[in-house]
């Protein structure tokens, strides 16, 4: 992609004055927040209710979107503000970033973050192509530096809880089917009118290295429904539950995928499907992963465990034990998991600590995602070659 170079050099220059105001003061780590969208404020917030965070740099290709972060999170000290993710990475009060942009924008910006020197907090899925996980790992290797995937569940308490007291005690006896499950999101089922470009949206870092569209605000503003920008629900949904499957499981190694499913519901011009039912295959155990972005009713989004001595329902909410001989066990969970997710990922830069998701284990989450992701646009059994890290078809 070739910016515009008069544009790209009449940007503001970011300054380092609210850097040097609170430089010695504290020990607060330096954020530039990414992407300052939806998800990102939600972070950014857990972030800064962390007390180890300050917010130095807001960076959007969208002035709009920078604005609504900045009314959001901040109080006192003013962040800077750019449009170009170079300009926030090289800021001299920023330590770490948070990146929380559409997927297909991920490693091109944790790539030259993690080669600035500075440490990365990366919205899952971690990538957007299969060929881009060597390139994220290579550069996490190089820098030296803790780079966080956004898997929140890897922080949760009771989710470490049931993996020691229930998987690795055996309570489940053999487990040979996984069921998981997670319907109902508003937030993807929105009719995007057409509006013109806003004059304060840099169209062209929002295509970044993807195939060039003019600009169409459902492309932007619903940029899930579109697999040039995302994986839809075989990737930002199914990346949480595949994750917490494998690890319970002690198992990152899927075999085979098949998936079904389709635009059965909302057509409005999306390309990613909005119903989707997926079978990961593993040596000893099947996963099964049901989705749709329509109001479809389950009480409890999560991932059930079938066992030969009981089954356990694990959710963000808590989990349910029930043997088969005695009575259920069911346990509460109260834990805000962005913040424990945020936490562990500052305490693991200030302290020199491996974070609980690392580049490595988000990697391996996404394997059963790409596999039913080829094995939907193919049509055909995807296959996975741990031997030469291929996904065929």
């Amino acid at each position: 992609m070739t910016f515009n170079r008069r544009k790209f050099l009449s940007m503001p220059v970011l300054g380092a004055a609210s850097y040097q105001r609170v430089l010695g003061a504290n020990n607060r780590l330096g954020i530039a927040l990414i992407g300052c969208g939806r998800r990102g404020r939600e972070v950014m917030n857990a972030f800064l209710q962390t007390g180890l965070a300050e917010l130095r740099v807001l960076c959007d290709v969208y002035d709009l979107q920078r604005e609504r972060a900045r009314q959001v999170l901040v109080k006192d000290v003013r962040p800077d503000a750019c449009v170009a993710h170079e300009e926030a990475i090289s800021h001299p009060g920023v330590d770490a970033v948070l990146i929380a942009t559409p997927d297909h924008l991920h490693v091109d910006i944790a790539v030259a973050a993690l080669a600035a020197g500075r440490a990365v907090y990366l919205e899952k899925p971690a990538t957007h192509h299969w060929e881009e996980g060597a390139l994220l790992l290579a550069a996490a290797r190089r820098s030296g530096k803790v780079c966080q995937i956004g898997t929140q569940q890897r922080s949760g308490s009771h989710y470490r809880r049931i993996r020691q007291e229930y998987f690795e005690a055996g309570k489940l006896g053999q487990v040979l089917a996984v069921r998981a499950v997670w319907h109902n999101f508003p937030w993807q089922a929105r009719r995007i009118a057409k509006t013109p470009k806003p004059p304060g949206l840099d169209w062209d870092r929002f295509l970044g290295r993807s195939p060039y569209y003019e600009y169409d605000a459902a492309r932007y503003d619903a940029w899930r429904y579109f697999p040039e920008y995302g994986g839809g629900v075989l990737a930002d949904i199914f990346n949480h539950w595949a994750d917490v499957a494998q690890w319970m499981m002690n198992d990152s190694r899927p075999l085979h995928a098949v998936s079904l499913g389709g635009i059965y519901h909302l057509r409005d011009g999306r390309v990613n499907p909005d119903t989707v039912h997926a079978i990961v295959q593993y040596q000893t155990w099947n996963l099964s992963f049901e989705c749709s972005v329509a109001p479809l009713r389950e009480d409890r989004p999560g991932v059930l465990f079938q066992g030969t001595e009981g089954s356990l329902l694990v959710t963000r909410g808590g989990f349910t034990f029930t043997p088969a001989k005695g009575n259920a066990v069911e346990v509460q969970a109260e834990q805000d998991l962005d913040l424990a997710h945020s936490k562990d990922f500052l305490e693991a830069v200030l302290h020199g600590k491996k974070p609980s998701c690392d580049v490595e284990t988000g990697l391996e989450g996404l394997r059963p995602c790409y596999l039913a992701r080829t094995a939907y646009w193919s049509g055909k059994r995807a296959s996975y070659d741990a031997a030469r890290n291929l996904i065929t078809s």
